[in-house]
């Protein structure tokens, strides 16, 4: 056995004090994402030793909901975005500048309205600088000491504890992490002593030049990670089968190359029987070696990873290379940081954008029909209707549509505050409207010239509440008996364990209702309106939107505001534009969106003669928002045109 100076066993020395880190890592965010995916499959996505941590992920997700989840390569995505429409998706990487994950999240996120998660080391990155450009993403960043290696040993586990802690936590903590690493174990051995016995195998492994390993389906992340190292360090050739899928066909390699073969199991008890009966048929002279871990809990696979990369090192030393450093070649950096976007086309839907997103939100899924001539005709109808009509006022929906939806206040930013002004300044009527309340008007004061603040009007607490932006809110001093019986059945669920975060009650015009942070609100409607129904009460007056259920008392809608600016600028109701991201019922721009001419920016009204999203597929909430504001063009006197393109086909750059 050859001796060489290996930086990846420097790597290895520092995984006690990442462990530590991770062990000590505040992850209550984490947790609060992973929590809010309880009830939804999952994809994980990464390349290398962050595919590890993925597949982590979705393992563990599986084991502890029930929910089949996928651990992904970016490829995957980047070919298939839609895949990120069905599933909640966190994207791992550890530095955060692997052209394969930027490349990823910016396809998931603008072909999802769902958040995106993101799990990085690094918060200076080419990733987070793109994490911060776009709108539904939500970071995760542990930062790592020290600059990681080749292999990424570090960020690994890092990032592996992390998930680990995440699920072992959320779980009620069965068996949690040992304060040092030095006490994990693989079966009843400490990992140093089955390393100690693994070594005659090591060097027969290496003789060979092959490994096969086979693993129980549930420890499939440790046999991922193995297989990923050795074929990244240039180590061994290896074959990867759970135990069952190798009895299938794959033992001929074993009968016709028997002197190529060296067999490592990796086994929980479940398999342990499986696995022996297995051994005892092998050929006498075929070496084999089992990896015993006691469960499948967080902790047990948190061993399995930290002895398989030892492992590794032992089969490095062997072989005198240093899988830690290898010589890359100039072609491989080469292929490593190709420009993905130009040789990757973006993916064609099935018809015209537009269509395809009312099919949607009808139910109409594949395999339905989706070439209705109905359809078409009703597409190219109101699209023509806009481009002839000529407006005077323009109303928006604030939350995902003029900034990203978010549980925290924010303002928009600075491109739409400068379309907003523009609008303004060339006197059209510019009208917002949303569910929040004085925030909006304090987050427009900081954003917005004080000139331009009276050409805005609010209509804030979904509408209940009309002034312009310069003048701070302030409700009428009177109680609704309804929003107070509401109240009172709101704080009972939340009592009962209901994942509500806050309730609001602002008298006489709404109870805003938020749950925890990535807490699907489409399901949590139901749940809110099943109380409600229970109790006697009207439901007609709930709505949705992305981080909200709100009930409302009667007569408070969005649509005062087009009522209000109809009556008070003396404009044409048809010389109104509308927009909003939530526009089927229940969501809270329906209202919005059943205004004649409306656009939405994500989800569009079920009816065919508005509402619809004109905007290119890969355009969602403000980037959507933007797309049509460059598209709206004064002609003089307050008036207005959109000057939407004619090809159907308006591609990804949403070029006329």
């Amino acid at each position: 056995m050859q001796t060489v100076a290996s930086h990846y066993e420097d790597e290895l020395a520092q995984l006690g004090h990442s462990y530590s880190a991770a062990c000590a890592a505040d992850i209550d965010s984490l947790k609060l994402a992973i929590a809010s995916t309880a009830e939804s499959s999952m994809i994980g996505v990464g390349s290398g030793g962050s595919f590890t941590v993925a597949s982590l992920l979705c393992s563990l997700h599986e084991a502890y909901t029930g929910r089949v989840s996928r651990p992904s390569t970016p490829l995957e995505i980047i070919c298939s975005p839609a895949l990120a429409s069905s599933s909640p998706v966190f994207l791992v990487s550890a530095e955060g500048k692997n052209p394969d994950i930027v490349e990823a999240l910016e396809r998931a996120r603008r072909f999802s309205p769902r958040t995106v998660h993101v799990l990085t080391n690094r918060q200076d990155s080419v990733l987070m600088e793109h994490v911060h450009a776009l709108p539904g993403v939500k970071p995760y960043v542990f930062e790592l000491d020290k600059k990681d290696g080749y292999l990424a040993t570090n960020s690994l586990l890092l990032d592996a504890v992390l998930v680990a802690r995440a699920y072992g936590e959320l779980n009620g903590h069965s068996e949690p992490m040992p304060a040092n690493m030095a006490a994990l174990r693989v079966g009843n051995q400490p990992v140093d002593a089955w390393l100690d016995s693994a070594m005659p195998f090591v060097t027969e492994a290496v003789r060979r030049g092959a490994l096969t390993v086979v693993y129980s389906p549930l420890l499939r992340p440790v046999a991922a990670d193995l297989e990923s190292k050795l074929s990244e360090g240039a180590l061994l050739h290896t074959q990867l089968a759970d135990l069952r899928s190798y009895a299938h066909g794959r033992h001929l390699w074993l009968a016709q190359r028997p002197q190529d073969c060296a067999i490592l199991a990796l086994v929980e008890p479940s398999l342990d029987k499986l696995w022996e009966g297995m051994r005892s048929k092998f050929p006498a002279d075929i070496p084999t070696l089992a990896m015993p871990l006691s469960s499948v809990a967080p902790v047990h696979m948190i061993a399995g990873l930290v002895a398989q990369m030892h492992l590794v090192a032992a089969i490095g030393r062997a072989l005198g290379k240093d899988p830690g450093r290898p010589d890359v070649p100039s072609y491989g950096r080469e292929i490593h940081y190709a420009n993905l976007r130009d040789v990757i086309p973006l993916p064609k839907a099935p018809g015209p954008d537009e269509e395809q997103s009312k099919y949607e939100v009808l139910g109409a899924h594949w395999p339905s029909q989706r070439n209705h001539g109905t359809m078409r005709r009703a597409a190219q109808t109101f699209a023509d209707t806009i481009r002839a009509q000529r407006f005077k006022a323009v109303v928006f929906d604030y939350d995902g549509t003029l900034c990203s939806s978010q549980s925290k206040d924010g303002p928009p930013s600075q491109d739409v505050v400068e379309h907003l002004v523009r609008l303004a300044r060339a006197g059209i009527v510019v009208g917002i409207a949303s569910g929040r309340g004085g925030s909006i008007q304090t987050c427009l004061q900081e954003a917005v010239p004080q000139d331009v603040l009276p050409k805005i009007r609010l209509g804030l607490y979904n509408g209940g509440w009309i002034s312009t932006a310069d003048v701070p809110p302030a409700p009428p001093q009177e109680t609704s008996e309804f929003l107070s019986h509401v109240t009172r059945i709101v704080v009972r669920l939340k009592a009962l364990g209901v994942p509500i975060l806050a309730h609001r009650t602002t008298h006489p015009y709404q109870v805003s209702v938020r749950f925890g942070e990535g807490i699907a609100t489409d399901a949590m409607w139901f749940v809110i309106a099943d109380a409600l129904r229970q109790a006697g009460l009207d439901l007609s007056t709930m709505v949705r939107s992305k981080h909200s259920v709100d009930i409302l008392a009667r007569g408070v809608s969005k649509s005062a505001l087009i009522a209000h600016i109809i009556q008070q600028d003396k404009i044409d109701p048809y010389q109104v534009l509308t927009m909003g991201d939530q526009g089927a019922w229940p969501g809270n721009d329906a209202a919005l969106l059943e205004h004649r001419y409306s656009l939405s920016v994500d989800v569009p009204s079920r009816r065919l003669d508005r509402g619809w999203k004109l905007a290119p597929t890969e355009k969602r909430d403000v980037d959507a928002t933007l797309w049509y504001l460059e598209r709206m063009t004064e002609e003089g006197e307050g008036v207005f045109r959109v000057d939407l393109p004619r090809d159907r086909d308006r591609g990804s750059d949403g070029d006329a």
